[in-house]
């Protein structure tokens, strides 16, 4: 749908239906996390307080919503882990610790984030793939990390994706036995017992 032009009370067109895209963004987040609550495009309208006309505005369809909030979730992760390994200096062992620190504390500021990442887009079909694809590119990303933090020669690529998928799939496993309930952890233990697994595939 066309986005409207014109300015309206000191707004641009542009800026208000970037706003309610972020509007929807929220209210997408907040319905999928919440189990009590059937993942529709109604549902997500009345969180966002906006009309399905808006929705369509932002999105094709309710899967291409969810899809865009589980890649807002991938970038949120990659940011933060990344930065806080540039900002814990060149001692390879602090900088994994720090962007595995930094992974667990996003997940403990907002919970919603890691169920609907590693939760429940395991359980839509449509989404499956999607999460696969961010796992493999988190994988990759684990090997490129581990070249970077520790100096190890590279690999083959077999090799790291082996390793890669092994740590970001046992991640995800142990982040989701967290989240439900069923791992009685704090977030330093995670931290540690994940740290110690990251040096061990790759140190």
């Amino acid at each position: 749908m066309a986005v409207q032009s014109g300015v309206y009370r000191g707004v641009s067109a542009q800026d208000r239906a970037a706003q309610r895209r972020a509007q929807l963004m929220e209210a997408t987040l907040a319905v999928w996390a919440d189990a009590e609550t059937r993942t529709t495009m109604t549902a997500v309208c009345a969180s966002a307080g906006l009309t399905e006309r808006y929705f369509y505005e932002s999105f094709r369809s309710l899967d291409d919503a969810l899809t865009a909030v589980m890649d807002q979730i991938a970038t949120d992760i990659e940011e933060s882990t990344r930065q806080a390994a540039d900002e814990a200096g060149t001692d390879p062992s602090a900088r994994v610790q720090a962007s595995i620190r930094a992974f667990v504390e996003l997940l403990v500021a907002d919970p919603r984030k890691g169920r609907v990442a590693i939760i429940e887009a395991s359980a839509m079909p449509k989404l499956r793939g999607r999460r696969t694809e961010l796992l493999h590119h988190f994988a990759h990303r684990a090997a490129e990390e581990a070249h970077e933090m520790l100096g190890l020669p590279r690999r083959s690529e077999r090799e790291n994706a082996v390793a890669g998928l092994l740590f970001v799939g046992g991640m995800a496993e142990l982040i989701a036995a967290w989240l439900d309930g069923t791992l009685e952890a704090s977030p330093e233990q995670i931290v540690e017992a994940a740290s110690r697994s990251f040096l061990g595939l790759y140190g």
